[in-house]
């Protein structure tokens, strides 16, 4: 193992991996910096690297009050796809989707990614009609898109039942091949270390208090270590992105929910691709075997991290009712991230009226599959104070010029 006996990992494993190099530096935080970035998770860590490889922009902080990657980037269930419905969405994702191939490359290390594919079971006519819709669209943007029959959706993922009387019969299926997954702790771990090796500073459990303003301009932020003074404070967290921002004098319209999942215990391999029934469940498998679930958003507004059981008796219902050989599969863990909803299910990458305060939240469930595409166009924006292409239709003002951006192929969709 590259030079590690047994007895080195145990010597290590012992004394709590002190013996181990760290993979980013953990510096004091300084008095001041150019830009400080709130949250270090995928988006924040991806803009303070786009900020510096791209941009030159070196003197900046990473602050997180938990630690790197765990928040929301280390409670989903990284799928990554393209098939949406508004042409900007499906434009943003399917670039996002080109730097998801090559982001190993990049970064220097493997983040797992893994284009499978991912199969939507269409049970309504409603939801039929929709599809055809957005086959039209992805095809005019070149991404790849096909409504299949049940037999075919059958033949890709053999243990989906199809037989006898069912609540909901699969009228027919959609196949995206250039979907994927990715290792969510990878992806973290690679963009820290990748901007720590650019200068950028990435200090963990120092909670921001509050934003400082002075005179309408940002003036820097309160953390639980004291101020630390910015020219550009940028938000890049979910679920308290509505109070941070309130305490610089901006409402948000984002709720937060709860947003479940659980992981199965490890099965022989048998699904290779991302199943979703939209509204219901959608599924994949670890490499490890274990079985990955979602459904949608709790219907409740909370910020609690664990659900509510009427969500996952939903969503294993619809599991076992379409994949019953799964029946008696015993789960092993089950979580939730709090994630930040807009209305029209669309984020928020954009300026504010406070001068100096910039957003990237009210990703919904679409934070990770957004992680590369999202972080260089926040980048853009932080640097140019200017949107880039990619993100001007995210913009705060859609709201109060009364042009949102309505995404109903979002997964946190609760229609």
């Amino acid at each position: 193992m590259r030079g590690y006996s047994i007895w080195a990992l145990a010597r290590n494993a012992l004394s709590g991996h002190s013996g181990w190099p760290r993979a980013w530096r953990s510096p004091a935080p300084r008095s001041s910096y150019d830009v400080v970035i709130v949250g270090a998770g995928g988006h924040g860590l991806a803009t303070a690297y786009y900020l510096a490889r791209r941009h030159g922009i070196r003197d900046v902080l990473v602050l997180d009050k938990g630690w790197v990657g765990g928040g929301n980037t280390g409670r989903n269930t990284v799928t990554i796809r393209a098939n949406y419905l508004r042409e900007e969405s499906i434009r943003f994702h399917a670039e996002g989707l080109r730097m998801w191939r090559e982001m190993s490359g990049e970064l220097g290390f493997n983040v797992m990614f893994s284009e499978r594919g991912q199969l939507d079971l269409i049970q309504t006519w409603a939801k039929l009609r929709d599809v055809k819709r957005r086959q039209v669209l992805l095809r005019l943007a070149g991404v790849p898109f096909d409504i299949v029959s049940p037999a075919a959706a059958k033949a890709l993922v053999p243990i989906l039942d199809l037989e006898g009387p069912k609540r909901l019969p699969v009228l027919a299926a959609t196949w995206h091949p250039t979907a994927g997954v990715a290792r969510h702790d990878a992806v973290a771990w690679g963009y820290a270390r990748a901007a720590d090796a650019l200068g950028v500073d990435i200090v963990q459990g120092c909670e921001v208090l509050s934003i400082r303003r002075d005179r309408g301009q940002v003036a820097g932020v309160e953390t639980a270590r004291g101020f630390i003074a910015a020219r550009k404070v940028a938000l890049a967290v979910s679920a308290h992105a509505g109070d941070l921002a309130r305490t610089a004098g901006l409402r948000l319209p984002v709720e937060t929910v709860p947003l479940q999942a659980f992981v199965s215990e490890p099965l022989k391999p048998m699904l290779d691709c991302v199943v979703n029934c939209p509204g219901q469940v959608y599924l994949s498998q670890s490499d490890k075997g274990e079985l990955v679930i979602g459904g949608g958003a709790d219907g409740v507004p909370s910020y609690v991290q664990r659900g509510d059981f009427a969500t996952v008796e939903r969503v294993v219902s619809s599991l076992v009712e379409l994949f019953p050989v799964l029946g008696r599969v015993r789960m092993l863990r089950q979580w939730a991230g709090a994630i930040d909803l807009c209305h029209d299910t669309s984020p928020i990458v954009s300026k504010t009226p406070v001068d100096g305060l910039y957003l990237d939240v009210g990703w919904g469930s679409g934070g990770f599959k957004a992680i590369p595409a999202g972080g260089a166009a926040f980048a853009d924006l932080i640097a140019n104070d200017m949107p880039a292409a990619a993100v001007a239709a995210f913009s705060l003002d859609r709201f109060a010029t009364g042009r949102p951006l309505y995404e109903t192929a979002g997964a946190s969709n609760r229609d």
